[in-house]
């Protein structure tokens, strides 16, 4: 990671320097974007890590200027692919997004810019790459140079690690992109390793500034459950300007707002629960000062680009020290002095875990997976659509597609394709004026077409199968015609039920070692993310300099040993405790609400009750068998789930039910 030496630093600031303040209106360059851009700008493949707010982006929409085809941006979030767009606009820089927001007609025009060359940079989510229809258009476009944003979601040493983005070289590979720049904000020494790796980044094309904020002051405050509000409020009294308060869940979020307006303070929730359109509502109101507080769970804030946050507050513990380092970071961005405050306590501490715990699979559930792929694969292909999948096996969408990824790894599957299950369209002219634009070849293939479609009174549904067994058209050649149908506005055509096609090794899948491998893998994953809890709490509890072992923790060694702005440094150490004993319900109470589920579910025609499906349901825990079979309506239902679930899991096989 050598800097550039002062030669090569006149010859760049020479080149493009004019470009940054002509294009982005910049008089300066930021620390590493100089030397990130020209590491890309040179052919070599870079992983930039920065602080949150210390212009990431701007690596890729410079280079993005200077390069011949498309730049393809994989973002995680929505809201940040919108702000991101809307900032190049403002550049009179062409950008655009492919999301679920656009309409038809604006899908279709994004589509025909970037096909004829007029749009510089596409942004769009990772799971963008399994809709048919945008594979097979990406695949005819050239492009220069592939961005993956919030980059640690790649590693399974990552915080935020999403299964899909183990996809991401494979992708890269397939479609010949010659240049690829990771970002990131939050990386371990073992995850910057694990994402250079997976994309063949040698490491002295890895940039890391510095990661100590001199302008944020650290605080924690032990606060007992029952003083936090009052607390919190005396705290936001306290500061000058806008904040966010930090909570785990959706109604936490409501509740505390409510109580901050009750206060007289200018306060609004937010959550992943309200819809896209009043969460943008919010969001704007925030961004123009309207409301003062914004009361939310880790749904806000990666999109927010607002410099001048005074303050962030997290009423609840956070999920790790990397969440805790993101949401900090978005505070102060203006360089202003800027409060970090943790109220903390060990009453949370169960609720963090058990979203951990919730998403390891029991060894049966994943039994129960390998023997449908076995029993459903037509010969060597298998099938499937997630959701079901998901309730069929009882394990949540996330870890199901992390499983399906180990299974890929193992070298137990391998993806084929992915399709649409179903096609519908809409004609917008009559057939015959459909037809009449055509040449007689092309007519007469989509008379085969239409010959092989359902007219219902408003959408025709195609059969794509008996189009190749009657008209021998196969599906690509098929679904080809309809795009073009659909960009020439003849007619208008949507999809839905995504399947995913994968080639089977019947052998690997019947290895009685393989239920057991990947088992274990999630144990194992599960174990760390306890131990990356409890990193947190003792990050919490130091009796050293906060800024300086937070930095050191993303390795960063270059640190202030006493930073001088963090309650560490100004001589109070916190212990954290839990505010009360925790109330144990009688196991009296705690049989009776495991022979009512048991029952339930007997009723419903499921025997077999295992210890996790116990101990989930009394921890209040959601799982795919729960919401099918609507048992939260239960009483028993988060009986216990005021206990740490090793806690419950001891409960449970000391009561020996099962």
């Amino acid at each position: 990671m050598d800097s550039l030496d002062s030669q090569q630093n006149t010859q760049f600031n020479s080149q493009l320097h004019g470009k940054l303040q002509a294009n982005f209106g910049f008089n300066e360059f930021r620390p590493g974007q100089a030397q990130t851009i020209n590491q890309l700008l040179n052919g070599h493949s870079s992983l930039a890590i920065f602080p949150t707010g210390s212009g990431k982006s701007l690596c890729y929409q410079f280079t993005a200027l200077q390069l011949p085809n498309l730049t393809l941006v994989v973002s995680p979030l929505l809201a940040l692919m919108k702000d991101q767009v809307e900032f190049l606009k403002q550049k009179n820089i062409a950008a655009a997004s492919l999301d679920s927001s656009l309409s038809q007609d604006e899908y279709r025009q994004v589509m025909q810019d970037v096909r004829n060359g007029s749009i510089k940079i596409l942004m769009i989510s990772v799971e963008r790459f399994k809709n048919e229809r945008f594979r097979q258009f990406i695949q005819t476009v050239p492009i220069s140079m592939l961005v993956v944003d919030e980059a640690h979601c790649i590693s399974e040493w990552g915080h935020n690690f999403r299964p899909d983005y183990l996809k991401l070289p494979s992708y890269r590979k397939d479609l010949n992109i010659p240049l690829t720049l990771l970002l990131t904000a939050t990386a371990t020494k073992a995850v910057k390793r694990d994402m250079a790796e997976k994309f063949d980044i040698q490491p002295e094309h890895i940039v890391q500034t510095g990661f100590y904020r001199p302008n944020l002051d650290l605080s924690v405050l032990p606060v007992k459950q029952a003083e936090k509000l009052p607390t919190l409020v005396n705290q936001i009294r306290q500061q000058h300007g806008s904040g966010i308060v930090y909570v785990t869940l959706q109604h936490s979020a409501e509740t505390v707002a409510s109580y901050l307006q009750q206060c007289g303070i200018s306060a609004t929730a937010y959550h992943a629960g309200f819809d896209s359109e009043k969460r943008q509502a919010i969001q704007n109101d925030f961004m123009q000062d309207k409301v003062q507080v914004i009361v939310a769970t880790i749904a806000f804030g990666m999109g927010i680009d607002k410099s001048n946050i005074r303050f962030v507050i997290h009423y609840d513990l956070p999920k790790s020290i990397e969440n805790y380092s993101q949401e900090i970071g978005r505070a102060g961005r203006d360089g202003q002095p800027s409060n970090c405050i943790t109220l903390a306590n060990l009453d949370g501490l169960n609720t963090v875990e058990n979203f951990v715990y919730g998403d390891t699979p029991e060894r049966s559930n994943i039994q129960t997976l390998i023997q449908h792929i076995l029993d459903a694969a037509n010969g060597s292909q298998w099938e499937m659509q997630t959701l079901a999948l998901s309730k069929l096996c009882d394990i949540r969408a996330l870890p199901l597609k992390t499983l399906l990824v180990q299974l890929e790894i193992l070298g137990a599957i391998e993806p084929a394709y992915s399709y649409y299950a179903e096609y519908r369209f809409k004609l917008l002219e009559e057939q015959a004026n459909i037809l009449q634009r055509f040449d007689e070849r092309r007519q007469q293939v989509l008379k085969s077409i239409f010959n092989q479609t359902k007219f219902n009174r408003t959408w025709a549904v195609p059969d794509l199968h008996a189009c190749f067994q009657s008209e021998q058209l196969e599906r690509a050649k098929v679904l080809a015609a309809l795009e073009y149908l659909h960009d020439q506005q003849l007619i208008q055509l949507e999809s839905k039920q995504m399947t995913e096609v994968y080639h089977i090794n019947t052998q690997a899948l019947q290895d009685d070692a393989l239920v057991t491998t990947l088992f274990n893998y999630f144990k194992d994953k599960e174990q760390k993310e306890i131990k990356r809890i409890a990193a947190l709490v003792r990050f919490f509890e130091l009796d050293q300099c906060l800024s300086q072992m937070l930095a050191r923790y993303f390795d960063h060694q270059d640190v202030p040993q006493q930073c001088g702005h963090c309650s560490v440094c100004r001589g109070q150490i916190a212990k954290l405790e839990y505010s009360e004993p925790v109330q144990r319900p009688t196991d009296s109470d705690i049989n009776n609400a495991v022979s009512e589920l048991k029952q339930y579910l007997n009723e419903q025609g499921l025997n077999d009750t295992s210890v996790d499906t116990v101990c989930r349901f009394l921890a209040g825990m959601t799982t795919p068998l729960f919401t099918q079979h609507k048992v939260k309506q239960l009483d028993g239902f988060g009986l216990c789930e005021q206990l740490r679930y090793r806690d419950l899991k001891e409960t449970i096989s000391r009561l020996d039910h099962l």
